[in-house]
Order: structure tokens, then C-alpha cells, then sequence
């Protein structure tokens, strides 16, 4: 009888994805890796500590994310919830941050939920202004500054990584549908 064992390989939606419109390009980051952060009620101040010491970075105000030394992006969507960014290639995200909060943060690994897409060049702005409801201006919406918003009519998480750079990260079961509304906008403006 043959063996008929199979081996599946998690891969992310739009892994690969690299190409450039003109002075933009789009890109879907390798080996993204998203971890929740829930910091335990009246425990609050024990987690911030963790945090701290964990990443050598104050866990930054709600709608704004920080970067550590090691290039985690950390990004607080409200008062007691937030999400780790790193690159990280195997598996087990959630562990290695779980471990480096030493149990003091609630921890969920999300890398399978999202998809992301980096959006840069001098225009980056015009072609998301386009799709998401919020002031992109640098005056409105600083570099580092996270919003939770709708892009055409999906769920996205929108952080300004640079002064012409987003990170734009979607739910991973409409990545086709996120990264065409993406590409649509940009090709109506260049």
C-alpha cells in the first residue's frame, strides 16, 4: 500500500509578492510574524514592566507603535491590547515573545490571521488617500501613528513605518482581495 502521508507547509497568502509601480512599491514582507499582546487586568503596570525590559521599549500610547533595537514593531490598538511585529521565519512567534514577557502578558500568535503589504515611494500617500477614510497627511498622522480603518470594504490595519512607508495589514482570508484594491488605486494614479 502506498504511503499517502502528506506534510503541509503554512505559507503566507501573498508570499513573494514584489513589484514596483513606478516611483511605489509594493511588497509583501517575508517571514511576518504577529503575535497579540493583552495585558491582564489589574495587572497592568507588571506587563508594561515585561514589556520594558523585554523589548528596551515603553509599550507606546494607543494608536502609535515603537520600534525596538531588534526591529519588533510594537503597536498599541487600545487600552489594554496590542500587537508584536517581527520577522521571524519558524513557527513558534507566539513562544518566543510568551518567553520573553515571562507569563505577564496574554499572548496569542496571529501571523496566520493577517497578511501584510509595505507600501513605499513619494506617492504612497496619493494612492492610499484614495481607499482609507482616515488623514494620511504627516501632519494628521505621524510617522509610527496605527489606525484601525476600511480599505474599499475590508478590515485594515494601517501603521506609517517612514515618512513615504506603510505597513498595511489585512485579514489573511482576503489577501487577494486587499492586495487588489492596493494595486487598483495605485495604477489609477500613475
Amino acid at each position: 500500500m502506498p504511503d499517502l502521508t502528506l506534510t503541509l507547509t503554512s505559507a503566507p497568502p501573498l508570499a513573494g509578492y514584489d513589484i514596483t509601480f513606478g516611483d511605489l512599491r509594493l511588497t509583501a514582507p517575508a517571514d511576518l510574524a504577529v503575535v497579540s499582546l493583552a495585558l491582564p487586568l489589574g495587572a497592568e503596570d507588571a506587563a508594561k514592566k515585561a514589556i520594558k525590559s523585554a523589548y528596551g521599549i515603553d509599550l507606546p500610547d494607543s494608536g502609535k507603535s515603537a520600534v525596538s533595537n531588534e526591529g519588533a514593531r510594537l503597536v498599541r490598538l487600545g487600552l489594554d491590547m496590542a500587537l508584536a511585529i517581527f520577522t521571524h521565519a519558524t513557527p513558534d512567534a507566539e513562544r518566543v515573545v510568551a518567553g520573553k514577557l515571562k507569563g505577564k502578558v496574554y499572548t496569542t500568535d496571529q501571523t496566520d490571521v493577517w497578511t501584510g503589504l509595505a507600501l513605499s515611494g513619494p506617492r504612497a500617500r496619493v494612492a492610499l488617500e484614495r481607499i482609507c477614510p482616515i488623514d494620511l497627511h504627516s501632519d494628521a498622522f505621524a510617522e509610527n501613528d496605527a489606525a484601525r480603518t476600511v480599505m474599499e470594504h475590508l478590515g485594515a490595519l494601517i501603521i506609517r513605518t517612514g515618512p513615504d512607508a506603510f505597513l498595511l495589514l489585512s485579514a489573511s482570508s482576503s489577501a487577494g482581495s486587499f492586495l487588489h484594491a492596493i494595486e487598483t488605486s495605485i495604477e489609477n494614479i500613475t
